[in-house]
């Protein structure tokens, strides 16, 4: 089979080395040459959609699509699929798990406290006196609740469709589960139904001094509301991973906001060593005419 690796963003020297173990027998290209049977890309370089006639699957090096789904240069009819990557997925929970920790423990105010050489304490919680929302019950949100279950968190969770998981309380209506909600997490795709998802009236529903964490993409937030909400007190502290404009503008005011955490959509990045086995997988689907994984639902978006 002929191979596409094709992105601005993902290090081919990661990844093609571990291409050409797991596939000895296949030719792996950087640039578009004949025929193509899979494209694996990411942020792929201009005017590479355009060039692949007869690809049979279309394989993201990310979990999130909404980019290649608005590339007018997609070919038409040809499936994508989405990559789960497990070492993804276990980064995503670490600084899910990181962020709710810092907000329940009160460690972003003993920054800031050491900073003004302030020694003051603030009252203690358990963790069972908390209430985690998650938005997105897919794999990352799955594996952030079990992981905030065992710490001993309470999780509540929206979903588009109607899921059970264990021990969290799942609902399909935003608003009936964000009044019982501490700590906000967006694990969410973005699509035309979740683009502002995050803005005055849902942020503001949830419970007084609760915090938001935003690790899906930026286009969820209304960042004008969230500021407001954090100037009023009545959210505590926002932890800010994915911006519409990315590196974020140093005129931001989310750069000196007292409230804000930001990192630098650094929250889970592809781990090559741990997804390699999942792009084969479908790329042996392919070769032996079967349905790839995580196929892209056109209609839904993502």
């Amino acid at each position: 089979m002929n191979i596409l690796f094709a992105s601005e963003t993902e290090k081919a020297e990661f990844w093609l080395p571990l291409l050409s173990r797991a596939l000895p027998a296949d030719k792996i290209f950087s640039e578009v040459q004949g025929s193509i049977d899979v494209a694996l890309v990411a942020t792929p370089p201009p005017g590479t959609l355009e060039k692949l006639e007869g690809v049979k699957l279309i394989q993201s090096l990310w979990m999130g699509v909404e980019k290649l789904l608005a590339d007018p240069h997609l070919p038409k009819g040809v499936p994508i699929a989405r990559l789960i990557d497990p070492g993804m997925v276990a980064a995503m929970s670490e600084t899910v798990l990181g962020h709710v920790l810092d907000w329940h423990r009160h460690v972003y105010r003993y920054r800031a406290y050491q900073a003004e050489v302030k020694w003051r304490r603030h009252k203690q919680y358990l963790a069972s006196d908390r209430t985690v929302g998650i938005l997105g019950l897919g794999e990352l949100g799955g594996d952030a609740a079990r992981k905030l279950l065992a710490l001993g968190f309470n999780v509540a969770g929206f979903s588009r469709r109607p899921k059970t998981l264990e021990d969290v309380k799942c609902f399909t209506d935003l608003e009936a589960m964000l009044p019982g909600v501490d700590a906000l997490v967006c694990l969410l795709p973005l699509t035309a139904q979740t683009k502002g998802i995050l803005n005055a009236r849902t942020l503001g529903l949830l419970k007084k001094h609760a915090c938001l964490i935003n690790v899906a993409r930026g286009g969820h937030l209304v960042i004008g509301d969230l500021l407001k909400l954090l100037d009023s007190g009545h959210l505590a502290h926002a932890y800010l991973d994915v911006f519409e404009s990315e590196p974020l503008p140093a005129d931001s005011p989310l750069w000196r906001h007292p409230g804000v955490t930001i990192t630098p959509h650094s929250a889970a990045l592809t781990e090559p060593r741990t997804a390699i086995a999942r792009v084969v997988e479908n790329i042996e689907r392919v070769r032996r005419g079967e349905t790839p994984l995580h196929l892209v639902d056109f209609a839904a978006g993502y």
